[in-house]
């Protein structure tokens, strides 16, 4: 790492600022911001730098730089894009040890000026090493979006909740609780609704608990089809700030990666022909986890509450006292297909839906019922049985059907391969389809030819499918 990340305080320090142009506004506003007394020279300044001299804000010194212009400067940052003017500043700079930043001339920077993120008291930073500003004003915006407003007064907040704190004595593990439970309560959410009372409140009563245990809850979470990117901007956070995630056994591996590092991982899946959990067992581990004051997150694949027992965990954590939150996620029902170029409904060719799982038994004929209820049909985990499943569903709508199965939806190993209903099941094994899969049934799946045969010929090349 060649730069040594540092925030210097600039207030009531010289500082010296080269050139007139749009870049030398941009570095004057940020260093004024910063407190510091900031000198421009320049022959042609800008409207906005005669208005901060005007106001008395930075001293204009109306021609360009000369030799010895930089003596009693803390730092000086030249924009002059003048290349003899670069050279000489940064000659006088190195000489008098003077920290200088020649604009986009890397090779003539003592510092770097960083894209910066404000939420005061909450500064970040951002920097590339002077590869790419571009890419750092692009990180910026990103982390802008992500950080909102109310972190700065929630840092501001919490600063006061510490300072008592510490003068009250009390001990650092207990003050470290005190931070996390702000930090999973309602305090940011009132902040961001303006409520400042409200939040003070939430947080005053959270500061008086900090000698009792604290209490914990658990966070139902969708991590939806795959991949990662498509989960909610809720359920990262939540995953970030888990002590404990219980989570299904076909969460990709790129999904777990977002749980933070102290994070506590315990794989509750149900696997054909292993010793699986219960769902009792499930509950009790979720209700145990809480009761002891952990932050937990239960991550099933798609959507809690579609064909993934999420009701059931509701129902048991309600009973049992426990705070629970709901985070719905995109349930492959909806993702796989739209991954594969298969729209569910489609004007003149479908516009109804309707969603199973695979069926066993007696289930068989509501399966029938659903076929010939709805344009189309999406049955969620037929892989295992999906000849059986595809033979059900042509004793309702006839073996010509067009249908699509496709396996690990959304993640870079996705495939599909579509066909007649009463040869699917043989085009899947025959191009090696896995699980998990969903299986498409209805003319929605040839309703555009380009997109099917396109999934055709990439799974018979064995690459990813559409």
């Amino acid at each position: 790492m060649r730069y040594y990340p540092i925030f210097v305080d600039l207030a009531g320090q010289t500082c010296v600022v080269l050139g007139g142009g749009s870049l030398a506004v941009q570095k004057v506003e940020g260093l004024v911001e910063a407190g510091a007394k900031v000198t421009v020279y320049t022959s042609r300044p800008a409207a906005a730098l005669g208005q901060l001299a005007t106001e008395g804000r930075i001293a204009l010194v109306r021609r360009d730089y000369r030799s010895g212009d930089l003596a009693a400067a803390r730092l000086v940052i030249d924009a002059s894009e003048d290349d003899a003017i670069n050279r000489a500043s940064w000659e006088e700079a190195e000489d008098a040890g003077i920290l200088i930043n020649v604009v986009d001339r890397p090779q003539r920077c003592r510092f770097i000026a960083p894209a910066i993120v404000r939420r005061d008291p909450v500064i970040v930073a951002v920097s590339t090493s002077g590869e790419s500003p571009f890419l750092a004003s692009v990180l910026r915006a990103r982390i802008e979006r992500w950080l909102g407003r109310e972190w700065g007064p929630f840092a501001e907040l919490v600063g006061r909740v510490r300072r008592r704190l510490r003068e009250g004595g009390v001990p650092l593990t207990q003050q470290a609780t005190v931070y996390r439970r702000l930090l999973h309560s309602r305090v940011r959410e009132l902040l961001r609704a303006g409520d400042e009372g409200a939040a003070n409140e939430v947080a005053l009563a959270i500061e008086q608990s900090h000698g009792s245990r604290s209490a914990g809850g658990v966070a139902l979470v969708g991590a939806g089809p795959g991949d990662p990117d498509l989960q909610t901007f809720r359920a990262r956070e939540l995953l970030g700030d888990a002590d404990y995630v219980l989570h299904d056994a076909l969460i990709a591996p790129q999904a777990l990666a977002l749980c933070g590092d102290t994070a506590r991982l315990e794989n509750v899946g149900k696997r054909a022909g292993l010793n699986n959990p219960s769902q009792d067992d499930i509950n009790a581990r979720m209700i145990e986890l809480a009761r002891a004051g952990h932050a937990v997150v239960r991550l099933k694949g798609g959507d809690p509450f579609v064909f993934g027992r999420g009701g059931e965990e509701l129902a048991a954590l309600v009973d049992a006292g426990i705070d629970v939150v709901v985070v719905p996620g995109v349930s492959a029902a909806i993702a796989a297909p739209a991954a594969a170029g298969i729209p569910l409904t489609m004007r003149g060719v479908s516009s109804s839906i309707a969603i199973t799982a695979a069926p066993t038994g007696r289930c068989k004929e509501r399966l029938r019922e659903l076929a010939r209820s709805a344009e189309t049909l999406v049955v969620l985990m037929p892989r295992a049985n999906l000849s059986e499943v595809a033979a059900t569903l042509i004793e309702a709508v006839g073996g010509a059907r067009p249908a699509a199965i496709i396996s690990n939806a959304t993640l870079p190993d996705q495939r599909s391969v579509s066909g007649r209903l009463d040869d699917i099941a043989r085009v899947a094994d025959e191009a090696g389809i896995s699980t998990p899969a969903t299986l498409v049934v209805g003319d929605v799946v040839a309703a555009i030819p380009a997109v099917t045969e396109l999934a055709i010929r990439a799974a018979a090349a064995g690459s990813v499918g559409g």
